[in-house]
């Protein structure tokens, strides 16, 4: 291109020149002007123009000026040297990329070169000045020649504390033609002012994905891709975090050519752990989508990152990454041995253990003695699922269960998917106020419905005995509400969640809890895209492993199908019953007595006060099926009044 051509095409470059200095052009950005403080950002990118203008000094600079600002050059120097930076050459051609003669490390990397600049000559010059700095991370000579890491004394940045332009003397790391990362070799760095990155995000020795000959090492940082190679592994680095998406559509187009180990920065900060474990989650995730083998180890172990274990105990190290090179075999022989550990041998004394355990941990009692007879005893580890058609009292049954649990002194962590927290509360303490007035032989009249106890306005109507008895009807709550723990939401909680709540009510409390989760049919689904029979199919199936895994009782509260309303209660009444049936411990249908039989309105015996609710035993892994315990229920109080059998 002629001289007028490339002059337009370097200026139209500003915008991606502020960009590569970590400076959003659609914001206001301190002034480029040395001369003054700004201390408010007031300089703004003028995209009409090519130029960009301070508001409070009146500074006014294109491309060519700031360039030469940075790298303190007259005009003439100013103009090559953008010319350099974004690979534009003054002749008859098109805008050509210089590709430069490179007889080390190959720079170039997966990008869209056509926007990039090239910046191998800048890498040529800083590299011959990488003796001028101490710090070299433990890296030898041959291994920062290779990769072709420089040293810039005068790195021109904004201090992202002061919000000020600042002089770094500055580790200069290629990460491809046009692109590089620059780290500040000043150790009182702030963690803001630590790293600067130039040019679109590119993977660090992304070539060894598809060269390599032993495992790969995915490491977040080039330094520690560095450290990796120095102990004699091989090692890509991320650069950072956000980088995962990259890689993946990196590996889409090409498959590497060993297997892959995991191996991010070990953080303690919990926020940052969280972060790291999510993004490990996406990278896994997106490597077993594209069947790539992989798998996850801490070679540093005890130290933040790999550079770090470098540099601490280089020889345990260097021994860490040798190791890793075998994690195949290792991973096979551990394969093995979970093998042969399944025999009904090696789990003997296991067993015998468990006999003994089971001494200090009995059944949990459902404080109603005739169903506890029937359940041999209570509650025992395993997955519960009770149902029943609507308005029959399912919630109600399972919430006076879990208080009487409570009562006796064993936790119990209730997921409420549909009511709210106060209201769950309400309706315990709506039915303490029928039993206090059955238990005084008082006149019902004085009970409060749930609505009753927390409609405020109410309360002035009352008189000093009904008063009197939501008192002590709240005073016999508070004496065991302690160990109620309730977690609301409402289709937001999947059985992800609720596996994280246990063990982290397990291991707060010391104490193992028993587990409601009402109901089934809303437990948010594992995938979007999933029908409804597969939603609950996958929730029983892992809330019976919840069971198993953390040897505790979960009951789980299930719809009936409309049909079903007039029927006696069986496993085709449940929605979706195909996994309730086959995946739970015991399932339990309530109904109304007599459903079924000939002449049953159901319509009629919902108006009885009390209604007479029989619960079903349909399935019993451990026991006896088909017995039938009878209940007085008094719904406008949410209390159930056990009978004995049906």
């Amino acid at each position: 291109m002629n001289r007028d051509q490339a002059r337009a095409e370097a200026k139209g470059r500003i915008e991606e020149y502020l960009r590569m200095k970590g400076i959003d052009p659609r914001k206001s950005f301190p002034c480029f002007n040395p001369q003054h403080a700004d201390t408010h950002p007031s300089m703004s990118f003028d995209r009409k123009h090519n130029r960009v203008k301070c508001f409070s000094c009146g500074a006014s600079y294109d491309i060519f000026d700031l360039v030469g600002m940075e790298y303190n050059l007259d005009n003439k120097q100013a103009f090559a040297k953008t010319y350099e930076l974004f690979g534009i050459r003054e002749d008859a051609g098109q805008m050509q990329a210089k590709t430069g003669q490179n007889t080390h490390t190959d720079v170039y990397t997966h990008t869209d070169t056509h926007t990039q600049p090239d910046y191998t000559q800048y890498y040529n010059e800083r590299k011959a000045h990488v003796s001028e700095t101490d710090y070299h991370r433990g890296l030898s000579a041959e291994t920062l020649e290779k990769h072709w890491i420089g040293f810039d004394p005068n790195f021109r940045t904004t201090d992202k504390d002061t919000g000020e332009y600042t002089t770094w003397r500055a580790l200069i790391i290629p990460t491809g033609k046009g692109s590089y990362t620059v780290r500040n070799t000043d150790p009182e760095a702030s963690k803001k002012n630590r790293y600067r990155n130039r040019g679109a995000s590119q993977i660090f020795n992304l070539q060894t994905l598809h060269k390599a000959e032993r495992p790969i090492l995915i490491v977040e940082g080039e330094i520690d891709a560095m450290s990796i190679e120095e102990a004699g592994g091989e090692a890509v680095g991320l650069g950072s975090l956000d980088n995962i998406q990259l890689l993946l559509r990196v590996l889409e187009e090409k498959k590497p050519s060993q297997p892959l180990i995991i191996a991010l920065d070990e953080e303690t900060e919990p926020e940052k752990k969280e972060n790291v474990s999510e993004k490990e989650k996406q990278l896994t995730d997106g490597l077993q989508r594209l069947q790539i083998p992989y798998y996850t180890l801490r070679p540093f172990a005890g130290y933040h990152d790999a550079n770090e274990a470098l540099m601490r105990d280089r020889e345990a190290f260097v021994e860490a990454v040798a190791s890793a090179e075998n994690i195949e075999k290792q991973a096979e022989e551990e394969e093995k041995a979970a093998y042969l550990s399944t025999t009904a041998g090696a789990n003997l004394q296991s067993f015998i253990n468990g006999i003994a355990e089971s001494v200090n941990t009995p059944c949990i009692s459902t404080g109603f003695s005739t169903l506890d007879r029937v359940l041999d005893g209570g509650l025992y580890e395993g997955l519960i699922t009770i149902g029943a058609i609507s308005s029959l009292g399912k919630t109600s049954l399972v919430l006076q269960v879990a208080d009487q649990v409570a009562q006796a002194g064993t936790d119990v962590l209730i997921f409420s998917l549909e009511m709210a927290r106060a209201e769950l509360m309400s309706k315990s303490i709506s039915r303490h106020t029928l039993q206090l007035a059955l238990d005084r032989r008082m006149d019902t009249r004085n009970a409060k419905t749930s609505r009753g106890i927390t409609d405020g306005k109410r309360h002035m109507n009352y008189n000093q005995t009904e008063a009197q008895l939501i008192q002590e009807a709240i005073s016999a709550y508070g004496e065991y509400a302690d160990r109620v723990y309730i977690q609301e939401g409402v289709g937001d909680i999947g059985t992800a969640q609720i596996r994280e709540t246990i063990e982290k009510h397990i291991r707060y409390t010391g104490r193992r809890p028993l587990v409601i989760v009402d109901y089934l049919q809303i437990v948010a689904p594992h995938n979007d895209r999933a029908t409804d029979k597969q939603v609950v199919d996958n929730c029983i199936l892992e809330l019976k492993r919840i069971s198993r895994d953390c040897k505790i009782p979960v009951i789980a509260i299930s719809s009936f199908n409309r049909t079903s309303y007039k029927a006696e209660a069986q496993f085709e009444s449940m929605k979706e019953s195909g996994a309730i049936e086959y995946g739970s411990d015991i399932v339990i249908g309530l109904q109304l007595k007599g459903a079924g039989g000939v002449g049953f309105n159901p319509t009629e015996e919902k108006q009885r006060n009390p209604r007479q609710v029989e619960l079903v035993i349909l399935k019993n892994r451990q026991g006896k099926v088909g017995d039938k315990v009878l209940y007085e229920y008094y719904p406008m109080f949410n209390y159930f009044d056990e009978k004995g059998l049906a």
